[in-house]
């Protein structure tokens, strides 16, 4: 899944242990990476983590217009915010307990899809536009 030259980035280790039990690299194994960064660096630190994974991934299997930077950091907050709110250990007791996240059309609640696949989505972050992230709410 990764470049050969860069087996030993924090990325590929968690890849490694994400694909250790898997035979594809799916939503779940996306999640699952995610919540493995976000546990070991914090979100924030997460948010460039695997953001700059899966953009020198995509590149390097030949298709870097896959890559979505909003929904790449969306992906990392959500994560994020429920990881920070769960006391788990174990990842599959953590989707159990987020099934949510399991569901590839969650960021549907949050953006249109004409805004997810514009361009400035695809290269920099674009707030939701159709509700807020929970955790964002304005004060009233």
């Amino acid at each position: 899944m990764t470049h050969p030259d860069e087996e030993s980035t924090p990325f590929a280790e968690l890849m490694t242990q994400v694909m250790a039990d898997a035979e594809r690299f799916g939503h779940r194994q996306h999640i699952h990476l995610t919540w493995l960064a976000v546990r070991r660096y914090g979100t924030d630190a997460a948010i460039g983590l695997v953001s700059a994974g899966i953009q020198r991934t995509a590149r390097y299997a030949g298709a870097p217009k896959k890559y979505n930077a909003t929904v790449s950091r969306a992906w990392v907050e959500l994560v994020g915010h429920h990881a920070n709110a769960s006391s788990t250990t174990d990842f599959g007791t953590f989707a159990d307990r987020n099934p949510a996240l399991l569901d590839k059309r969650l960021l549907t609640r949050f953006y249109r899809s004409s805004t997810l696949a514009g361009v400035g989505a695809r290269t920099g972050w674009i707030e939701p536009d159709l509700a807020p992230f929970p955790w964002r709410h304005a004060e009233p």
